[in-house]
């Protein structure tokens, strides 16, 4: 393949192995418990874009819960802006498990490593680097972009995007669309084939609190009301659940496009169409969207009871629900069958599902990107199982993408470094990484 290395300086390449690297060093842990400080990070990216002449503004809804803002003016004041966020914290890790320390943010062997190494650290590096250099060589953009280095995405996003979208939405004012985390990576999908999958869509999330009441008493009486049992009964339906197929347009275009790169004849729109046929023919890319042909509810937690033999009077589940685009009143309908009369169930946190046009010039700009810097890529659309601060930033009736671009070997599982142990990211991809934002970014 031809070297493609465009505008993108020597300096940006160094400064996003940088930036990566100190970023992971700064421990912005999120274990959902409030204690969490993204404060050093947001200095740390609003230093750098004040070193670069770019004004950031620093918000905190709580004490060191801290994101960043900044606008660089584009040239064409009639385009819609374009929101470019990353977010700051991460999720727990525990050293012991990992052969490199998970705050080190260690380059070895041409690879940092460290948590946030994918999730995603790795694109706020990206976004300091490309902007950086935008400053060198005296770059504007066609439209606005609007840079934002979240808080609290892998927790609620309440002192995060959400608290940005609901008290501070004039400083993104005009954006029209947005690109973020969990997209625009190589899958390898065998037999060479290399994918881009650009999220489009993310399925809507819908974490419930089950509740069971029941007669407490002695554990060794008979009891009819028993409320462990109601809940262990409820779980268990909600676990063993089939839910029916639900396509969105976002799903039926990328099973469309994988059908017809692995040469199968499919049509998605076919009165008999089976959804599950085509996936068992798809391999490995099937993994990119059988998450998201359904509703989901997994149980993940229980909580009963405090001697054994003591019948609580209560008992409490927790279920990981993850919703369709469209697919809303059907599941609160299955989730009211399956808890039946005894249990009952209510959001612990919920955020609505999105999906993004797949016409749009900005997804076209996307894909040429990536096509210019691997040729050999195919870009297809997905709809992401879960969810990112697009979310949040969708009350702004901002359209969410996901596209934080990576080339990655064929030996590097990318989506299971998302909150596993030795998460890392290859210093080749970050560079590819800088590069396809920089080009994107300018021409969007």
């Amino acid at each position: 393949m031809a070297d493609h290395t465009g505008p993108v300086d020597q300096q940006a390449l160094d400064e996003v192995v940088r930036f990566t690297s100190d970023l992971i060093r700064i421990d912005t842990t999120n274990a959902g418990d409030g204690e969490c400080r993204e404060r050093p990070a947001a200095e740390y990216a609003a230093d750098w874009l004040a070193d670069a002449g770019i004004e950031p503004t620093l918000l905190e809804r709580s004490a060191g819960r801290t994101n960043v803002v900044a606008r660089i003016e584009g040239t064409d004041r009639a385009a819609g802006g374009l929101l470019v966020h990353g977010h700051l914290d991460v999720v727990p890790a525990e050293p012991a498990d990992w052969s490199v320390h998970p705050f080190s943010g260690e380059v070895r062997d041409g690879v940092v490593w460290g948590r946030g190494a994918i999730d995603m650290k790795n694109m706020d590096a990206m976004m300091l680097a490309v902007v950086r250099q935008w400053a060198r060589a005296g770059v504007r953009p066609r439209r606005d972009i609007v840079l934002a280095f979240t808080a609290d995405e892998e927790a609620s996003a309440k002192d995060g995007s959400g608290f940005l979208a609901d008290h501070h939405a004039d400083l993104f004012e005009g954006c029209t669309e947005g690109i973020s985390e969990s997209g625009a990576f190589t899958f390898h999908a065998g037999g060479g084939m290399q994918l881009y999958p650009i999220a489009a869509g993310e399925r809507g999330t819908a974490w419930l609190k089950l509740t069971a009441q029941g007669q407490a008493g002695h554990g060794s009486k008979v009891n009819h009301a028993n409320a462990v049992s109601r809940l262990a009964a409820a779980v268990a339906r909600i676990g063993e659940h089939e839910w029916p197929v639900r396509l969105t347009p976002t799903v039926r275009a990328a099973l469309r496009e994988l059908a017809a790169l692995h040469g199968i004849d499919a049509d998605p729109e076919a009165p008999d169409f089976d959804v599950d046929t085509l996936l068992s023919k798809l391999g490995a890319s099937a993994k990119l969207v059988e998450p998201t042909v359904r509703n989901s509810a997994n149980p993940t937690m229980l909580e009963a009871g405090y001697k054994i033999n003591v019948i609580p009077g209560s008992a409490v589940a927790y279920v990981d629900g993850r919703v369709v685009p469209g697919g809303e009143a059907e599941f609160r309908t299955t989730m009211d069958a399956l808890t039946g009369p005894d249990v009952a169930w209510d959001y612990h946190h919920g955020e609505v599902a999105l999906q993004a046009p797949l016409d749009s010039p900005t997804y076209a700009a996307m894909r040429a990107a990536i096509e210019a810097f691997d040729p050999e890529g195919h870009v297809v659309p997905y709809c992401m199982s879960g969810g990112t601060d697009a979310k949040q930033f969708s009350r702004l009736g901002i359209a969410g993408y996901g596209f934080s671009p990576l080339r990655l070997p064929e030996d590097f599982d990318y989506q299971a470094l998302f909150h596993g142990v030795d998460e890392r990211v290859p210093v080749e991809a970050l560079h590819f990484g800088v590069r396809v934002l920089d080009q994107f970014l300018r021409t969007a």
